[in-house]
Protein backbone atom coordinates (compact mmCIF):
# COMPACT_ATOMS: atom_id res chain seq x y z
CA UNK A 1 0.00 0.00 0.00
CA UNK A 2 1.25 3.42 -0.89
CA UNK A 3 0.81 6.38 1.49
CA UNK A 4 -1.06 9.26 -0.09
CA UNK A 5 -0.02 12.86 0.21
CA UNK A 6 -2.28 15.52 1.65
CA UNK A 7 -3.16 16.95 -1.78
CA UNK A 8 -4.17 13.53 -3.09
CA UNK A 9 -6.18 12.89 0.06
CA UNK A 10 -8.08 16.17 -0.41
CA UNK A 11 -8.86 15.30 -4.05
CA UNK A 12 -10.30 11.95 -3.05
CA UNK A 13 -14.11 12.00 -2.90
CA UNK A 14 -14.79 8.66 -1.19
CA UNK A 15 -15.50 10.22 2.20
CA UNK A 16 -17.52 13.18 0.96
CA UNK A 17 -20.86 11.45 1.53
CA UNK A 18 -19.96 10.79 5.14
CA UNK A 19 -18.87 14.38 5.70
CA UNK A 20 -22.10 15.69 4.18
CA UNK A 21 -24.23 13.44 6.38
CA UNK A 22 -22.32 14.54 9.49
CA UNK A 23 -22.79 18.21 8.56
CA UNK A 24 -26.54 17.68 8.04
CA UNK A 25 -26.82 15.98 11.43
CA UNK A 26 -24.90 18.82 13.11
CA UNK A 27 -27.22 21.41 11.53
CA UNK A 28 -30.33 19.47 12.58
CA UNK A 29 -29.08 19.09 16.16
CA UNK A 30 -28.31 22.81 16.23
CA UNK A 31 -31.82 23.66 15.04
CA UNK A 32 -33.35 21.38 17.67
CA UNK A 33 -31.27 23.05 20.38
CA UNK A 34 -32.21 26.54 19.17
CA UNK A 35 -35.94 25.80 18.82
CA UNK A 36 -36.27 23.32 21.69
CA UNK A 37 -38.91 25.35 23.57
CA UNK A 38 -41.08 25.87 20.47
CA UNK A 39 -40.83 22.19 19.49
CA UNK A 40 -41.76 21.13 23.02
CA UNK A 41 -44.78 23.44 23.00
CA UNK A 42 -45.99 22.10 19.64
CA UNK A 43 -45.62 18.47 20.70
CA UNK A 44 -47.34 19.11 24.03
CA UNK A 45 -50.19 20.85 22.24
CA UNK A 46 -50.57 17.97 19.79
CA UNK A 47 -50.66 15.37 22.56
CA UNK A 48 -53.20 17.44 24.48
CA UNK A 49 -55.44 17.56 21.40
CA UNK A 50 -55.05 13.81 20.86
CA UNK A 51 -55.95 13.14 24.49
CA UNK A 52 -59.01 15.41 24.26
CA UNK A 53 -60.17 13.70 21.07
CA UNK A 54 -59.75 10.19 22.49
CA UNK A 55 -61.67 11.19 25.62
CA UNK A 56 -64.62 12.15 23.42
CA UNK A 57 -64.73 8.67 21.88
Amino acid sequence: MKCKGFKELMKEEDGMGTVEIILIIVVLVGLVIIFKKQITNIITSLFDKITDQTDKL
